[in-house]
């Protein structure tokens, strides 16, 4: 669809911005979008492209929003309302100049691969700005997503949807729970022993909403059939992120990783390992694939048979960015809320420990969680290849940069 405005055509998906970018470059008032003949002529600073210094004036290459490269002009920095885009010009420039070993001072002229460099440096930060607009437009949890790279020229991942739920795959069906408990008060006085007790659990939270059963054990929470509100304890993982999440660039080669910024007490839940429930053969297809790349997000869902499998690679939530480590703050557990197949549990990380503000969210690829099935809940071991029975058990020895002091050198 689009809407013609005085021989304008305006793709319906455009945004605010760029509608009134359309109205200046047109020559044309919109009192809808707040563009009068008051404010017409007022340029906005996209990102500044170079830098000179003058008997000690100081003069940037401005790009305007709205207009091409070529209508780029040098001004004076009085002239210049920008603040944060100055701070962060500078801030690029001097983090350059050290990593080319040259002073930190800004020099009276920028050679042209430097100029180059700050220009790809404002374009990503702007990419990275809209991706991180999308995520959260995405996002159904509370949690809000940030998104930095201060280490490289990387952009947004080119092949990734954020979802916030299971995506099924062909062939697949999850059959809705039918019935719901009938508790008044589902931690303290819970009837038939509320969800976990009908099927033979324990209830899995503690007031503050902490999980107290240990690793390996499901959780069993209240679901859609259920007499109890949203407020009510056993209600944790359906909830969603509840923290501020940040998706960052690792500086030693480890791509994307996830920080929190915020605390996180221990034995809290964190997030879901969200994508695709593809079966078996499927992902064994895939990671032969995914095995030539380099790359693996398929994660078995053997809590009681290895038949299917979660791929995180094209769908996925924050978790497609969370890192392995050898010693990592969060653990596995397997949950079951509006689905009760066992074949089918939702996967939920919790914190093994407090976690500040600030530090990386990790989990490991190989993480055993149950003393009685060694193959319980864990990455695909054969990086990409699910296990099948007869299936080819070609390993590729994928060496390990979590760089703890427990780290066994390989993640598989």
């Amino acid at each position: 669809m689009a809407e013609n405005l005085k021989g304008c055509s305006v793709c319906c998906k455009s945004s605010w911005n760029q509608l009134q970018d359309l109205c200046r470059l047109a020559r044309l008032s919109c009192p809808a979008l707040g563009v009068s003949k008051r404010n017409l002529y007022d340029f906005e600073v996209e990102y500044l492209c170079d830098y000179k210094k003058i008997r000690e004036q100081e003069y940037y290459l401005v790009k305007w929003r709205g207009y091409p490269d070529s209508e780029s002009t040098w001004e004076p920095r009085q002239n210049l309302k920008c603040v944060r885009i100055l701070k962060q010009f500078h801030k690029d420039l001097e983090r350059e100049l050290l990593r080319r070993h040259h002073r930190s001072k800004p020099p009276r002229h920028l050679d042209p691969s430097l100029a180059n460099y700050l220009v790809q440096k404002a374009k990503q930060r702007r990419a990275l700005q809209r991706w991180e607009q999308e995520l959260n437009a995405k996002r159904s949890h509370l949690g809000r997503i940030t998104v930095e790279n201060e280490v490289d020229l990387d952009g947004p991942p080119r092949a990734f949807v954020y979802i916030n739920e299971y995506r099924v795959g062909e062939g697949i069906t999850l059959d809705q729970v039918a019935v719901g408990c009938e508790c008044q008060d589902c931690l303290w006085a819970p009837t038939g022993g509320c969800c976990p007790g009908a099927s033979l659990h324990k209830f899995a939270y503690n007031d503050q909403g902490q999980v107290r059963l240990r690793a390996g054990l499901p959780i069993y929470e209240c679901n859609s059939r259920c007499r109890c509100g949203y407020d009510c304890p056993n209600r944790v993982v359906q909830k969603g992120i509840r923290y501020d999440l940040c998706i960052f660039r690792t500086d030693d080669g480890r791509g994307w990783g996830v920080r929190t910024l915020e605390k996180i007490r221990k034995n809290s839940f964190v997030m879901e390992y969200v994508g695709e429930i593809i079966t078996s053969e499927e992902a064994e297809r895939r990671g032969q694939i995914y095995d030539r790349q380099g790359a693996t997000y398929l994660f078995d869902l053997d809590y009681v048979e290895d038949v299917y499998t979660v791929d995180a690679a094209y769908y996925g939530n924050i978790s497609h960015f969370v890192n392995h480590s050898c010693d990592p703050n969060l653990q596995v557990y397997n949950v079951f809320i509006d689905n009760l197949d066992e074949r089918l549990p939702r996967i939920a990380f919790f914190a093994t420990r407090t976690i500040r503000a600030g530090e990386e969210l990790t989990f490991d690829y190989n993480m055993q969680v149950d003393p009685v099935d060694m193959e319980s809940t864990r990455m695909d071991s054969n990086f990409g290849l699910a296990g099948l029975p007869g299936s080819p058990k070609k390993r590729v020895r994928i060496e390990c940069k979590c760089g703890t002091e427990s780290c066994r050198k390989y993640l598989f």
